[in-house]
């Protein structure tokens, strides 16, 4: 390995994956380990935070051995410590960021604190080595949804964000009113991909809002009353064309507000970040309304838009190399939540 190589160890346990990864110079993975609990969490409907932070606790150790074990090295050839300090789930960051600070301090490596949408903002570097700044990045999640430019590795402007519910949570809620299983998003996508748009819930709502900032709570609710007006009234429902005409809606509205974000602003990148980034019919939409426009649009390969521990490694060397946001292992403490 040349001296110039840069190696990362990221740790991510903001929420139910306990994940490590080796990162080389930002771009390359040379591992990518994530523990996760989705089987668990799914027999009660969604995460548990004290269920998520026991097992984190009883994984890390095993995930780190394996972490080193498939990138070749071992912890005198790591530069630094990345780790999620938030947001997230505050006692499945306690977890993580504690023995990231015990890993730094006992190896006398420097130690960096990433905000978790950082590190969904950076995989698309590992997914795309030659992208750089300056872009637009939608940040769609459980807990965002954001438009923000990107002005370099480390800096960044916020350009519109979620007035009230993300579109995640949109999903994880329509997705249980209809009966779906834990995780919400990836069911409402392959039951939509069986439905047709027949359902009209709220007409261009995003059209109305001349900002860029995002809501989701009217549309949620549009489907709820939907749902509980049909039951009440013993009718037929068509599950997958309330799950279709829902996934239209509410990817309507980020690709409008990203494509109009891009005009206004001069962009010609767009670049999609975050869990439910992995929604084909948002990459399709988004791809597709990006060539009308001359507009490139990227996203990370599916395995890098759930949480996961490359991305913040890659979000770690960049704040590396520039020597921002080198934390103290004995001070630093996690957040429940970061500001964008």
């Amino acid at each position: 390995m040349k001296k110039k190589d840069i190696l990362i160890l990221g740790i991510e346990s903001s929420c139910d994956e306990t994940s490590i990864s080796v990162v080389k110079n930002g771009r390359e993975v040379l591992s990518n380990v994530i523990s996760s609990q989705i089987d668990i969490h799914k027999l009660y409907g969604g995460v548990v935070p004290e269920i998520a932070s026991r097992n984190h606790v009883i994984n890390i150790d095993t995930v780190l051995d394996e972490a080193l074990k498939a990138s070749g090295v071992t912890l005198d050839d790591i530069d630094a410590i990345a780790v999620t300090y938030g947001a997230g789930l505050l006692g499945a960051l306690i977890v993580g960021v504690n023995f990231a600070k015990a890993l730094a301090y006992a190896n006398n490596k420097p130690l960096i604190a990433v905000n978790h949408i950082e590190g969904h903002i950076a995989a698309n570097y590992i997914a795309h080595h030659d992208l750089k700044p300056p872009f637009a990045c939608l940040i769609v999640s459980g807990g965002h949804t954001a438009l923000c430019k990107m002005e370099s590795f480390t800096n960044r402007s916020l350009i519109g964000t979620t007035t009230d519910d993300a579109i995640g949570e949109c999903f994880d809620k329509v997705a249980r009113e209809c009966g779906l299983e834990y995780p919400g998003g990836p069911n409402v996508q392959r039951m939509a991909e069986k439905g047709k748009k027949t359902i009209n819930f709220v007409v261009k709502p995003h059209e109305k809002l001349k900002d860029f900032n995002f809501s989701y709570s009217g549309l949620k609710t549009a489907v709820i009353n939907y749902l509980h007006n049909k039951r009440q009234r013993g009718e037929e429902i068509n599950i997958a064309n309330v799950c279709h005409s829902f996934q239209e809606e509410a990817v309507g509205q980020v690709v409008y507000k990203s494509i109009e974000a891009c005009k206004k602003f001069g962009l010609k990148t767009l670049v999609l970040a975050g869990g439910v980034s992995a929604n084909k019919r948002l990459r399709q939409a988004m791809t597709d309304e990006g060539k009308k426009n001359g507009i490139d649009v990227f996203y990370p390969d599916i395995s890098l838009c759930t949480d996961n521990a490359a991305m913040i490694a890659s979000a770690g060397y960049f704040c590396f190399i520039e020597n921002k946001n080198i934390a103290d292992p004995f001070t630093l403490a996690p957040s429940a939540t970061v500001q964008l």
